[in-house]
């Protein structure tokens, strides 16, 4: 069994390094031992993004469009494992969530799974929003896009990541792999003993009053504001 593991990223040569050598470490030889095709997918970076990713021993492949499902899909398209991970470049993998992808990929009752999260140093609120989406998650059995594991043949069969989107775009997919699974008798798991660790950098890097502007915007208005780079400056203004 091939793991195609696609990490998206945009201007992201500080915290890719690291995002890379928890791929390796724990995925690898030195961690379960799978066979991983790892693929960073440089989203038009201006930094050296992708200089960093091949010497982290990862394929470059290049989008052009900075969007995150586009940058996504053009990873999966060039990948040619068995199954796929999505994780985010800000993101590291430990040996308890690996064990935990394992016994998922080598279940014929699983399509996919995703995880909750951990960020470590958050002010009260920003951990109140974080414990918040966890439960939604598994409730929901919705993945984050900071991780999110399927088999290649139901992401193809789904049509990937809907490109019309620029935030929300793994909650659809995973909605869509949940159906494609539940008709062959497969389920999508939201793993949770062993989180994953993941930057908070965006609930620092913003004021309160700024995310809950976002987030106001968010639902005063989801369906424009979801198919508009525009209303989503915090997923696409470049603050880093």
């Amino acid at each position: 069994m091939k793991l195609s593991v696609v990490i998206p990223a945009w201007n992201e040569e500080q915290l890719l390094p690291a995002c890379l050598a928890s791929v390796f470490a724990n995925l690898g030889d030195d961690g379960i031992g799978l066979d991983v095709e790892l693929i960073v997918v440089d989203n038009n970076s201006t930094d050296r993004t992708a200089a960093v990713a091949e010497a982290g021993g990862a394929r470059v492949v290049f989008e052009a469009v900075n969007q995150i499902a586009r940058a996504r899909n053009a990873g999966a398209a060039a990948a040619t494992g068995d199954w796929l991970l999505f994780l985010d470049a800000d993101s590291h993998l430990n040996p308890g969530l690996a064990a935990g992808l394992q016994q998922v990929l080598e279940s014929d009752g699983r399509v996919g799974c995703g995880t909750t999260m951990h960020m470590a140093g958050l002010p009260w609120w920003a951990l109140a929003m974080m414990r918040t989406w966890n439960g939604v998650s598994r409730l929901c059995r919705w993945a984050a896009g900071s991780f999110l594991a399927c088999r290649t043949e139901a992401f193809r069969d789904v049509g990937g990541f809907n490109d019309e989107l620029y935030a929300a775009e793994e909650i659809d997919l995973s909605r869509r792999l949940k159906r494609w699974g539940r008709a062959r008798g497969q389920t999508f798991t939201i793993l949770h003993r062993y989180p994953l660790q993941t930057s908070g950098r965006k609930l620092k890097l913003y004021s309160g009053r700024e995310i809950a502007a976002q987030f106001g915007r968010l639902l005063a208005r989801p369906r424009r504001s979801l198919h508009s780079r525009e209303d989503l400056g915090m997923w696409y203004d470049g603050r880093r």
